[in-house]
């Protein structure tokens, strides 16, 4: 059993990390190895929802199925696959810390039998993903919310 959890912090308020993360479209933007991801199920991702994801792991392109298992807004975004190469439960955590968002991830994974990978070897190199990951989201968020509006510069003459 891989067993993983990481949290980092991000300048911004709650709603606008949980409203960004917990929406699976957005998941190509932060999340390295992902190629595309979309919702089966119409609506916002309440319990029971799903999406399908299409992504590399360990050099092999995969199609999963996931179930959105919690959905608390700005606090805690759940879900758990159906199909794919892991069985994975993730869970992400959020907590106001000073106006900006402290966000804590979960994940517990198994490997399947087919997938023929050592579970020791999956597990650093999600570990490593992991913290790219939330590196990359902390970098993206904080960029695309905080970015200087331009100034009118004077002319001289």
């Amino acid at each position: 059993m891989i067993n993983l959890n990481m949290s980092t912090l991000i300048c911004l308020p709650i709603d606008q990390v949980f409203d960004f993360v917990s929406t699976p479209e957005n998941d190509f933007k932060w999340q390295y190895g992902t190629l595309e991801t979309a919702k089966l199920s119409e609506g916002i991702n309440v319990m029971g929802t799903f999406f399908r994801s299409i992504g590399h792991l360990i050099g092999r392109r995969n199609l999963s199925t996931f179930e959105v298992t919690s959905y608390e807004p700005n606090k805690k975004y759940k879900f758990k696959s159906l199909s794919g190469p892991l069985h994975l439960q993730a869970t992400y955590i959020f907590e106001k810390a000073d106006g900006n968002t402290k966000i804590n991830i979960s994940i517990k994974a198994h490997v399947v039998n087919s997938f023929q990978v050592n579970e020791g070897v999956m597990g650093k190199r999600m570990k490593k993903q992991l913290k790219e990951n939330l590196a990359m989201l902390k970098e993206f968020l904080e960029a695309r919310y905080t970015s200087p509006t331009p100034q009118a510069i004077p002319l001289s003459i």
